[in-house]
C-alpha cells in the first residue's frame, strides 16, 4: 500500500496525449499511479516526471489490447500498492479509414483495442473496488460517440459500443460505491489529432497550417483543446466530491457538435 496512505489511480496508455494529461492531473490531485505503454523509453520518462510531483510510481510495460499484458499491469498494481481507487481506461485510437478500405484484420485490431481494453479494464477495475465499497472509473472516449467522423469506421462503430457498455456497468455497480463516466474528447492537440489532420490535408493538396485553421472556424471556440483540460476534467471525475455523478458520457469540445447533448 502507498506510504502516503492516499488515493492510487491506474492510468492505461499514459505515456502521451490525454493518458498523459490524466495522469499528470492526478499527480497533481496528490494520487499514486500505476501506468502504462508499449514503449519502456516513454513509460519510465512519464514515471519519471510524475516523481517529480511527489507521487509513487509502478509503471508497467503493457499493449493494453492484448489481454495478458493488461492482466499483468492490475497484478503490478495490486504488488505494489493493494488498492486501487482509480481507473482511467484509454487506449490509442483506433486505425482510420472507410467502411470499404477497413479489412476484417483492421476491424480485428479495432474490436481488440478500442472496445475490449475497456471491457477487460473495466472488469479488472470493479473485481478490485467492489470489496473497498469505493471506486472511480472514466473511460476515455471520443466525440464520435455522438457524431460520427468521417473517415473513422473503426472509432464511429466502437466508441458507441463502449458508451453502451459503460452504462449497463454504471448501473451494475453504482451500489458499490463505484462511478463509471466517459469523457469524449472533440479536437484536441494530441499527435493523433494532429496525424489525422495532416493524412486529411495532404488529400486535400493543402498545407497542414491552413487545413488547421479552417477547422479552427468550425469550433465556436476558435481552436482545439489542450490536453491539460481533459486532464483535469478526468481528474476530478476520479474524486470522492464526483459521487453522485455516474453513467455519463461528458463531451469536451469547445461546442463543435452539432448533435444534442
Amino acid at each position: 500500500m502507498s506510504e502516503s496512505g492516499g488515493r492510487v489511480a491506474l492510468v492505461m496508455a499514459a505515456s502521451k496525449g490525454l493518458g498523459r494529461a490524466s495522469a499528470d492531473a492526478l499527480a497533481a490531485a496528490g494520487f499514486d499511479l500505476v501506468v502504462c505503454s508499449r514503449s519502456a523509453e516513454s513509460i519510465e520518462a512519464t514515471a519519471s516526471s510524475l516523481r517529480t510531483r511527489g507521487a509513487e510510481v509502478e509503471a508497467v510495460v503493457a499493449d493494453v489490447a492484448q489481454a495478458s499484458d493488461l492482466g499483468v499491469v492490475f497484478e503490478r498494481a495490486d504488488a505494489r500498492f493493494g488498492r486501487l481507487d482509480a481507473l482511467v481506461v484509454n487506449a490509442g485510437g483506433p486505425p482510420p479509414g472507410t467502411f470499404l478500405s477497413a479489412t476484417d484484420a483492421a476491424w480485428d485490431t479495432a474490436f481488440n483495442l478500442t472496445l475490449m481494453s475497456a471491457v477487460r479494464a473495466m472488469r479488472f477495475g470493479v473485481e478490485r473496488m467492489r470489496p473497498a465499497g469505493y471506486g472511480r472509473i472514466i473511460v476515455i472516449g471520443s466525440s464520435s460517440v455522438k457524431q460520427p467522423i468521417e473517415g473513422l469506421v473503426l472509432s464511429n462503430a466502437f466508441r458507441p459500443a463502449l458508451v453502451g457498455t459503460m452504462k449497463t456497468v454504471s448501473q451494475e455497480v453504482a451500489r458499490d460505491g463505484i462511478t463509471v463516466n466517459m469523457v469524449s474528447p472533440g479536437r484536441v492537440d494530441t499527435d493523433r489529432v494532429r496525424g489525422l489532420d495532416t493524412a486529411r490535408a495532404q488529400a486535400r493538396n493543402m498545407p497542414y497550417e491552413d487545413y488547421r485553421r479552417e477547422y479552427e472556424q468550425r469550433i465556436p471556440a476558435g481552436r482545439y483543446g489542450r490536453p491539460e483540460e481533459v486532464g483535469e476534467l478526468i481528474a476530478f471525475l476520479a474524486s470522492e466530491h464526483a459521487g453522485y455523478i455516474t453513467g455519463q458520457s461528458i463531451v469536451v469540445d469547445g461546442g463543435m457538435l452539432s448533435a444534442l447533448p
